[in-house]
This record gives C-alpha cells, structure tokens and sequence, in this order.
C-alpha cells in the first residue's frame, strides 16, 4: 500500500509516518506534501496513491480547496485539530477523521475502518463523494448568529447571544429569554433558529426549547428514560427531553 500525507506541520507529518510504520511496515510513504499547492503538483506528477492523510488547515488554506482542481480516487483520512462538536459533519457524511494527536489506537481504528469497508461488496468508500466533502466543509466553516435585533415599544435593541439563557416558543411566535429574566419576541421561527445559533452553545431538547448551558440548574431523570430539566427563569414550564435526543443531549453536555 502506498500513502500520501498532506499535513503543513513537520513534526506531525514525521509522527504520522512513524506511525505508519508502527502499525504495517509494508506500506509505504509515497509522498508528503504541507500546503495546497503542493498537493496539486505533486498529484499531476505522480500516480493516485491508495490511501490519503489529509489536515484540514494547510499552510495556504483549506486542503477542500484541492477537490476544486483535481479529482482523488484514492481513499482518504481526514487529519484535523478541530474540535470533536465540529467533526460531526465528518461522521454524518461518512469520512472517517483522526483528531490530533493522533496515536497508536485511533490509527488503527482507521486502517481496520478502510479494510473492512475494502472488503465489503461496496463498489465505492463512501468517504470518496467530494459532494460529501463539501458538506462537510461548508459545516466546518459556517458562520452562526451573534445577535439579535428586539423591539421594545418603539425601541430597537441588539442583544447578544452571550446573553441569552434560551429561546422558546409560544402559540407559534418564538422568544428568548435573557440572563436578567427578561422575555422578547423575536422574527424567527424555532425551525430557523435552530440553524443560526453554534451548536457547540445551544442545544434543541424538544420543539419548543433551545437552552444553553448557563441557563440549567438542575437535571432529573423522568419516566421512559427521559431527562427532565430545569431551567432559569422556567420553574413552572416542564422541559423534557425526549429518549431519542437523550444521549446526543449528553454528548452536548460533555464536549
């Protein structure tokens, strides 16, 4: 097997490589390259290698940016330092990642993921779709909200996010509540909200609630495994989560 490894830091390059090495002392490091250019020079001089370890951050750019110019056949391993909320967008699109630093089990991991899914009946990994690829970039790379425009009588306010314990709908309008207890109606319905607000800072337990983290007190287990919270500002509201968000809720809690 011959590998290519696109990664900027010297360093990491050299201890992924060592463990390469480690791990199958057969396979071979047919090239290294640290930016995206050269990346492209070095694929329009040499053969498609069968494997690619690829950093996300290269010293010119992104390392998507090398989908634009040159179509990769080969399998590949995302490398990356992102953190573990944003390589979401790699497991839901199915291209497997090593978050760094990497070590001995997770390369492994790796490698048994490409074996197996080479020996599957599957005419293609699924982790070769630049469609794929792109989603995930665009993912990684949204920008969210950072404030919101209210109007207060004949006043307008901006209001930060960093202030706001949650939003909430009622009778089909939505609102936030902010850390000093206070309520405004906002122009977006929670479907909408859901996708400008970092997901790394809210979270949607149900349709009518998205809290972030400052605004629970308390958490209770309730009947058929759901989570029952309390919230600032909420005590007579029960907010429930539901048993099929319960472990992607505590997946949120402990990032």
């Amino acid at each position: 097997m011959k590998v290519l490894i696109i990664e900027d830091e010297k360093p990491a390059a050299k201890r992924l490589e060592q463990l390469i090495s480690k791990y199958d002392a057969s396979i071979e490091v047919a090239g290294k390259a640290d930016s995206v250019k050269q990346t492209l020079q070095w694929f329009e001089s040499h053969a498609q290698p069968d494997l690619v370890f690829m950093d996300i951050q290269l010293a010119d750019g992104l390392s998507f940016e090398i989908f634009e110019h040159v179509k990769i056949t080969a399998p590949i391993i995302f490398t990356t330092a992102y953190d573990e909320y944003a390589l979401k967008a790699f497991k839901v699109n199915s291209i497997d990642y090593l978050l760094k630093p990497i070590d001995d089990e997770d390369l492994a991991g790796a490698f048994d993921k490409l074996n197996g899914l080479t020996r599957s009946s599957s005419p293609a990994l699924p982790f070769n779709s630049i469609e794929q690829v792109m989603n995930a970039m665009q993912m990684l790379t949204k920008e969210y909200k950072n404030r919101f425009i209210v109007k207060i009588g004949e006043h307008i306010k901006s209001i930060g996010v960093e202030e706001i314990y949650y939003f909430f709908s009622r009778e089909k309008a939505s609102f936030c509540t902010t850390k000093e207890g206070k309520n405004y109606l906002l122009d977006y319905p929670m479907q909408q909200l859901k996708t400008m607000l970092d997901p790394r800072l809210f979270f949607q337990v149900n349709r009518q609630y998205i809290i972030s983290l400052a605004a629970v007190k308390d958490i209770i287990s309730y009947s058929n495994s759901r989570l029952k919270i309390v919230l600032e500002y909420a005590q007579d509201q029960e907010v429930i989560v539901s048993r099929e968000r319960v472990q992607e809720f505590k997946q949120w809690l402990d990032q």
